[in-house]
């Protein structure tokens, strides 16, 4: 499939945004000295929404059609079925090659760097400096933790930019639900650091840098797979989007918001995102 070079770079602009929303969470784990909750929790739901619902109504249709006009109703209906529980089987692989210890989706709150500073300005107490990244244990933690948080967010991005080229509306809806699902990654990539070397800035860039890798994974999909894709390609490509999508929902969206606020705010948020994805589709259909 053409795309225009508008197009490529509209897709590529919001992957960008998406991922170095990480960098959002992070200023907010610094410049914020308590969480808000309730409306992390409904937004977090909300992302999920949005995202479980356009992988199901709009997404994965549009890859069975295009998988069918290849090879038929039949055949088409399988391989789209196969290829979007392989989504989910390569995103939790990835998941799953992540030691738990060092899973960015840990959830943290800001008032642990707040503790933190209050010890500094109270008692006197003197946080590790940057020089102690020097220490290979802390050192290890912080590379660890950005590059867990990298290997997560590849496979979003060319989710998001797969998205934005088909069709650029739906793009912009994933772009902001991604966006909203970075912002407690950066900061559960923040906390630690900082606890462990005692500098934000350090942390901040640490974060900040880890979500280079949606652009990174959209430049990726662009060069390897768009330049020989066809209908049939796309399909499973689109195919295996909603899986990740669907997956990076249920796995790590619905039970952070759950972890952040209460049960009902989260479902809340999550009946939200799916209502104004659905009016959006049908008012610009």
């Amino acid at each position: 499939m053409d795309y225009s070079w508008q197009t490529v770079l509209f897709a590529f602009s919001l992957t960008l945004f998406a991922g170095l929303s990480t960098g959002i969470g992070s200023a907010l784990a610094f410049y914020t000295k308590q969480t808000n909750k309730k409306f992390l929790s409904i937004a977090l739901g909300f992302s999920a929404g949005v995202m479980i619902y356009v992988s199901f109504i709009e997404i994965f249709p549009k890859a069975r059609d295009s998988i069918t006009e290849v090879i038929g109703v039949t055949g088409g209906l399988w391989l789209t079925t196969l290829a979007f529980f392989g989504g989910i089987a390569i995103i939790a692989l990835i998941d799953k090659l992540v030691p738990s210890y060092e899973n960015p989706h840990e959830v943290h709150d800001l008032s642990e760097i707040k503790a933190l500073d209050d010890l500094v300005e109270t008692e006197g107490y003197e946080p590790p400096k940057i020089k102690v990244m020097e220490d290979k244990n802390l050192l290890r933690m912080g590379l660890f933790s950005a590059l867990a948080i990298a290997i997560h967010n590849f496979p979003e991005g060319m989710a998001t930019f797969f998205a934005a080229l088909e069709n650029p509306t739906l793009g912009i809806s994933i772009a902001i639900a991604i966006a909203i699902h970075n912002i407690p990654e950066g900061i559960a990539v923040s906390v630690p650091i900082y606890f462990a070397t005692g500098s934000k800035k350090r942390a901040f860039k640490l974060s900040f840098s880890s979500g280079l890798s949606e652009p990174v994974g959209a430049i990726v999909g662009y060069f390897l797979l768009l330049r020989i894709t066809s209908d049939l390609l796309f399909g499973i490509i689109f195919a295996g989007v909603a899986g990740i999508m669907v997956y990076i929902s249920l796995d790590e969206l619905l039970p952070t918001a759950e972890k952040y606020g209460e049960h009902h705010l989260a479902i809340y948020g999550l009946i939200s995102g799916m209502a104004v994805m659905a009016l959006s589709l049908v008012l610009l259909a």
